[in-house]
């Protein structure tokens, strides 16, 4: 206790030097946590955009990737055909053909393009399940229905819907210049692909925008979720030979829930990574800024490291002296820059999920907190090590003379 005293003491005489001091490690120790904290809150909100709730889902679109819109770059589409052959493998419980098409909205004297996806009307209560969703206005979609439209659930406030005015069930909207009934406005799912969908039977959408036996993306779901992997398998070889093409040249891309938010995972991860190695330049810098204090402390007080020593204090007493002060100072940056970059992280996340329309709530991560409370201690007293074995080592004898 008595080493941290004197820590304390000799930081407040010190004044403005020690303050300046722990400019760098604030900075360094503030800009890991944010951009961590950050980095974690993107993560949630971009992958909860997928919104797939179960894990025994695949899916399937020809050319492109996994991240590109479904069916484009699309030399040889997917068709309906392809669907009805995937249904009859023995690992698939069911699969559905899903177009994604281009279409004009109207309502209030205001016009919108935007997308509409097709529901298969056989399917209808299997893909609601897969995809969590419910009404939150009026009702979903039924076998029967015609020249009705599911909507998501950005279409019902007229702040944000971009109609100025309410859209709720009940009412009548054009869709590419014919009248469709509102049937429904969806539960807010924090999710900007359910949000801002709009959801019409197959053969109202084909009628408006005739695409034939084409489909843009297959959702396919498997039986038992522990056999995803041989279905993916069965998936990839059945196109293969439908499509004709070889191992390694497949015009099409079978994907899995975990596979995709893997792939994302590792964009964000790598992302995170750089950004948080250019921010341990401003610690290192404030390591450095350490150095230069205590070394100079040392010279300014070998008047008071000769008395000491000259009345028995030992080597090791003097190191630790010096030793602890040093991690006194990383400590105190690393606090306040833990506090300031919790704040910058926890809004941030808010601002992002905002921007995403995402509901989940930011976290604290007190792993993090600890970690990087301990680091910027290590480091601190890292940085004192040089100071204080200058210290440990100087002749009482002669510092008492040269300050005399």
């Amino acid at each position: 206790m008595n080493y941290f005293l004197f820590a304390l003491r000799n930081l407040k005489r010190k004044g403005i030097r020690s303050w300046l001091t722990l400019i760098g490690i604030f900075i360094g120790i503030a800009a890991v946590v944010s951009l961590m904290s950050l980095g974690d809150g993107l993560k949630i909100a971009v992958t909860s955009q997928f919104g797939i709730e179960s894990t025994e889902i695949i899916s399937v679109q020809a050319g492109g990737s996994s991240f590109s819109a479904p069916g484009s770059d699309v030399v040889k589409p997917l068709t309906k055909s392809d669907v009805r052959a995937i249904n009859e493998l023995s690992s698939v419980e069911f699969a559905v053909g899903r177009t994604i098409e281009t279409i004009k909205l109207e309502y209030n004297d205001v016009v919108q393009i935007t997308s509409a996806v097709s529901i298969d009307e056989e399917y209808e209560k299997e893909l609601y399940s897969i995809m969590d969703i419910d009404a939150e206005f009026g009702r979903l979609l039924k076998p029967g229905d015609s020249k009705k439209v599911l909507l998501g659930n950005n279409f019902y406030n007229a702040d944000t819907n971009g109609f100025d005015k309410t859209l709720t069930a009940g009412k009548e909207i054009l869709v590419n210049g014919e009248s469709f009934n509102v049937v429904g406005i969806l539960n807010k799912k924090g999710s900007f692909i359910y949000d801002a969908s709009v959801m019409i039977f197959d053969k109202d959408l084909e009628e408006l925008a005739g695409y034939g036996e084409n489909v843009d993306i297959i959702s396919i779901k498997v039986h038992n979720k522990d056999f995803i992997s041989k279905a993916k398998e069965d998936i990839e070889k059945l196109l293969r030979e439908r499509r004709n093409v070889d191992v390694g040249s497949e015009d099409f891309v079978v994907s899995t829930p975990e596979s995709t938010l893997s792939q994302v995972n590792q964009v964000l991860d790598a992302i995170q990574i750089f950004v948080i190695i250019i921010a341990s330049i401003s610690i290192l810098i404030g390591a450095v800024g350490i150095i230069n204090t205590m070394t100079t402390s040392v010279l300014e007080r070998r008047r008071e490291i000769g008395i000491m020593k000259s009345i028995g204090a030992r080597n090791s007493q003097i190191f630790l002296q010096f030793f602890i002060e040093s991690g006194f100072l990383g400590i105190i940056g690393g606090a306040v820059g833990i506090i300031f970059g919790t704040l910058i992280g926890y809004f941030g996340t808010l601002t992002i999920n905002n921007f995403f329309g995402a509901t989940t709530l930011p976290r604290i991560n007190f792993s993090l907190i600890f970690f990087s409370l301990l680091g910027s201690f290590v480091i601190g007293s890292a940085a004192g090590i040089f100071p204080a074995m200058k210290a440990a080592r100087q002749n009482p004898i002669h510092a008492l003379r040269e300050e005399s």
